[in-house]
């Protein structure tokens, strides 16, 4: 069982971790995660809950389980239906409205329906290993619900906590990493990568693509999300190192101030307590942003014009000393509609697509 701590593409990196760690197991993995997709592919903020989805399967009365045949209720759209259908792992929902007491209960209900040889919680750049008062410290809440819930857990002795691609998640950086990691305990190969090559061409995942893309041999500056932060690909890119649960526990302010919690607004209030803000809160005032971006600038986008924008953008880019941008940098940086990041991506993956060498620089793998 893996626990994808953030869900998103965390729950990709338990792909990679499964190809990685559990290789010459072939019985597939049972991955844990969260359905908080980006407002990319959801414009509505926050965690999807099981009442959202329609076809899910029941796993335990706590657990659902979301099959490729699942949709959710709305015209909304979510990632982990087609991750489902294209990668040959169960994928259980972590329902996070009932806080991190709610959490617990299905990591309980799990563990003791399918009694799994090893859980593994896996957070991919290693924010769950914040304490709180970080000031580059963007995301915190989905880890630490989950960090809390995996401490508090009847199983969580068992827990082996493991961070991979310190830093790349644009949050804490690597330096101040560095002094809270353990052993090292894999490196992710090309092989790992390929693993999770065909889902990484359209799942909007940062991080984990950084991941594969280091993992590839792929090195330089890579900018990242609406602010367009450079963050390092190097040699530690691709590693994974264990962390002691209890210690990261302990040591993180806002698990602990989550430890009881039985909503997710509770939850939220202690992150705005803790860290000055949620991560809830700033994609709300995001969506608002949005929406009147798509009424303003929703309009069809002709490939000449959107490879001139995405030129220029480059040009600048590399200039700025970037070797590497990801899409979600670029459909913010260039305020793409939903049709014209698609667009992008198609045009990335043609070969004749009339994008210069610079643009291919920038988003070979980090889509």
């Amino acid at each position: 069982m893996i626990v994808a701590a953030g869900g998103g593409g965390d729950a990709v990196a338990a792909a990679m971790l499964h190809a990685a760690l559990y290789r010459d197991d072939r019985s597939p993995a049972l991955i844990l995660t969260y359905s908080w997709d980006r407002l990319l592919i959801d414009p509505a903020p926050g965690p999807r809950s099981s009442a959202d989805f329609v076809g899910l399967r029941e796993l335990t009365p706590h657990v659902r389980a979301v099959p490729g045949t699942a949709a959710l209720k709305s015209s909304h759209a979510a990632t982990l239906p087609r991750l489902a259908a294209e990668l040959p792992h169960t994928f259980a929902l972590i329902d996070p409205y009932a806080g991190a007491t709610g959490v617990t209960t299905q990591m309980d209900a799990l563990t003791r329906h399918f009694a799994p040889e090893s859980i593994d919680l896996l957070d991919v750049g290693g924010d769950i290993l914040a304490h709180g008062d970080e000031p580059t410290l963007r995301s915190p809440l989905a880890d630490a619900l989950t960090l809390a819930a995996c401490a508090r857990a009847e199983s969580g002795r068992r827990v082996r906590l493991l961070v991979a691609g310190p830093g790349l998640d644009g949050e804490l950086p690597a330096d101040t990493l560095r002094t809270r990691l353990g052993a090292r305990v894999a490196t992710f190969t090309p092989a790992d990568a390929a693993e999770v090559a065909p889902v990484l061409r359209w799942h909007p995942s940062e991080a984990t693509a950084l991941l594969a893309a280091t993992a590839a041999g792929a090195r330089g500056l890579c900018e990242v999300r609406d602010a367009g932060l450079l963050v390092p690909m190097t040699a530690e890119g691709p590693t994974v190192h264990e962390v002691d649960l209890s210690s990261a526990f302990a040591a993180n302010r806002l698990a602990q101030a989550l430890a009881d919690t039985t909503s997710l607004t509770e939850a939220e209030e202690h992150c705005r307590h803790v860290c000055g803000t949620s991560e809830i809160d700033d994609e709300r005032a995001k969506a608002r942003r949005r929406s009147v971006r798509e009424r303003e600038g929703g309009k069809f986008i002709p490939d000449v014009e959107l490879t001139a924008r995405v030129s220029e953008f480059a040009s600048r880019a590399l200039a700025r000393g970037a070797t590497h941008a990801t899409v979600r940098r670029l459909t913010e940086a260039l305020r793409l509609s939903e049709g014209a990041r698609q667009r992008l991506v198609e045009l990335l993956a043609e070969e004749d697509s009339g994008l210069p060498p610079s643009v291919r620089a920038l988003g070979m793998w980090a889509k």
